[in-house]
C-alpha cells in the first residue's frame, strides 16, 4: 500500500481531530486508498509541537513550517492554524508541489482565498478545505435525495449554525475575536459552514441583505497560548477590544431562483452546536439538526394525506459512506466520523488525481460570500456576489 506521509501545520484543537481521522481512516475505509503517515507536527514552539507529537502520535515535530513543506520526503500539508497564515502557508507548500488541506474558513479574506485558489491551480497539486459538516451521512443523503429530484424544484433554504461558547462576556480574547487574525467573527469562523452546504445543497448565492451585530465589546486577555474556546473567568485584569461580528443575519437568493436565510451566532445560550437546515421544494421538505446527526427529517408531497408530515430516517450502510462507518442504523456519527470520511477523500484523491470537492474554488466562493455579507452588515443593502471573472454569480 502507497504511503502518503503528511505534515501538519498546528497542533491545537483542529490538529487534534485530523490527527485522529488519519489514524482512524485505514479502519473503517479498507483498503484504504493509501496509507496516511503522520509524518511531522509543526506547532509555534519546540516544546508544543513535541506534546503534540507525543499526543497524537506523530513521527516527528517542528517549529519551522518553512522547513517542513520544503522536506521532499512530505506529500500533504494539512493547515491547522489561526486564520491568518493559511494564504502564506499554502502557496508555499503549493509552491513545493504539495498537496494541501486546509481549515475553514479559507483565507481572511475572499482576495487571499484567491491567491491560494491560483497557487494550486498553478501547481497542479489536490487542494481541500475543511467544510466537513458537508460529510455528515444525513447531510450526503439530502444531497442524495435532492439530486434524485425527491423534493423537486427548490423554493427555499433555511440555514443555521447557532453556538453559546462565547456568550460570556468574561470568555477570553481568543485570536478568534481579532480582526487581524480571524479576518471575521461569526461569519467566517461558523457562518461559512452553512454557506458551504447551502452551495452544496441548493446551488451559487447570487446576493445577500444582512444584519451584523457585535454584542460584547472587549474581553480579557488570554494568558496562555491555547484558543481556550468556551473557557471563562472572572477577571479584573486587562481587556482587549473585540473587532469582529458576533452574530449575522442574511437573507439569500439563489442563481437558481431559490430565496432563503443564513444565521449565524455565537451568543446563543444553550445552542450548543446547533447546525441546522430545513429546505423546501415543489415535492417535499428536508429538515436536518446536527445536535441528532443520525437523523434526517424528510416529507414529500407524494405521501398519502392522512400520512403526510416529517418522518425521520435514520443513516446507517444504506446510506452516504455508511458501509464504511457502523452497520447499524443510529448506532452514533459523531464530529470525528466526519474528519474520517474527510481524510478518506483527500488521500483518494492524491492517488487517483481526481478533485477533491470541497477544494479552494469552493472554499474561495464561501469566501466571495461571507466578504458580501459582512459588506451588507455594513451597508444595509443587498450585495451581489462576483464571480472570478468579475461579473455577477
Amino acid at each position: 500500500m502507497q504511503d502518503i506521509k503528511i505534515a501538519m501545520i498546528g497542533g491545537g484543537f483542529m490538529g487534534k481531530a485530523h490527527s485522529l481521522a488519519y489514524s482512524a481512516m485505514p479502519m473503517f475505509f479498507w483498503p484504504a486508498p493509501a496509507r496516511p503517515v503522520k509524518h511531522v507536527v509543526v506547532d509555534a514552539t519546540e516544546d508544543l509541537a513535541r506534546t503534540a507529537a507525543d499526543r497524537y502520535g506523530w513521527n516527528t515535530s517542528s517549529s519551522s513550517w518553512e522547513a517542513v513543506i520544503n522536506d521532499p520526503e512530505v506529500d500533504l500539508v494539512d493547515i491547522a492554524t489561526p486564520n491568518n497564515l493559511h494564504a502564506e502557508i499554502a502557496i508555499a507548500a503549493a509552491e513545493a508541489g504539495k498537496h494541501v488541506i486546509c481549515e475553514k474558513p479559507l483565507a481572511p479574506t475572499s482576495a487571499e482565498a484567491l491567491q491560494m485558489l491560483e497557487a494550486v491551480e498553478r501547481a497542479g497539486v489536490v487542494s481541500a478545505v475543511a467544510f466537513n459538516y458537508r460529510r455528515t451521512p444525513a447531510v450526503a443523503l439530502a444531497k442524495k435525495y435532492i439530486d434524485e429530484g425527491a423534493i423537486g424544484r427548490i423554493l427555499n433554504f433555511r440555514g443555521t449554525y447557532l453556538q453559546d461558547w462565547s456568550a460570556d462576556p468574561d470568555s477570553p480574547l481568543s485570536w478568534r475575536f481579532q480582526k487581524k487574525v480571524a479576518g471575521s467573527g461569526a461569519v467566517g469562523d461558523i457562518g461559512s459552514h452553512v454557506v458551504d452546504i447551502a452551495r452544496y445543497l441548493v446551488g451559487e448565492i447570487s446576493a445577500v441583505n444582512s444584519i451584523t451585530s457585535t454584542y460584547i465589546a472587549e474581553r480579557p486577555l488570554q494568558t496562555s497560548g491555547f484558543d481556550a474556546l468556551g473557557g471563562a473567568s472572572k477577571s479584573d485584569g486587562p481587556r482587549g477590544a473585540v473587532d469582529v461580528d458576533d452574530e449575522a443575519i442574511s437573507l439569500v437568493r439563489f442563481h437558481n431562483g431559490a430565496v432563503g436565510s443564513i444565521e449565524a451566532t455565537r451568543n446563543a445560550w444553550g445552542r450548543n452546536n446547533f447546525i441546522t437546515f430545513e429546505i423546501h421544494g415543489t415535492e417535499g421538505s428536508i429538515f436536518f439538526n446536527y445536535e441528532n446527526r443520525d437523523e434526517l427529517q424528510v416529507a414529500f408531497k407524494s405521501d398519502p394525506a392522512d400520512r403526510r408530515g416529517f418522518r425521520t430516517v435514520y443513516t446507517g450502510p444504506n446510506t452516504p459512506y455508511g458501509e464504511a462507518l457502523w452497520p447499524i442504523p443510529a448506532l452514533g456519527i459523531g464530529y470525528g466520523e466526519t474528519k474520517i470520511i474527510e481524510a478518506h477523500d483527500v488521500i483518494k484523491a492524491i492517488v487517483d488525481g481526481s478533485r477533491v470537492r470541497p477544494d479552494f474554488a469552493d472554499g474561495y466562493a464561501a469566501a466571495l460570500v461571507d466578504d458580501a455579507i459582512l459588506e451588507s452588515g455594513q451597508s444595509g443593502e443587498w450585495v451581489k456576489i462576483p464571480a472570478r471573472d468579475g461579473g455577477d454569480v
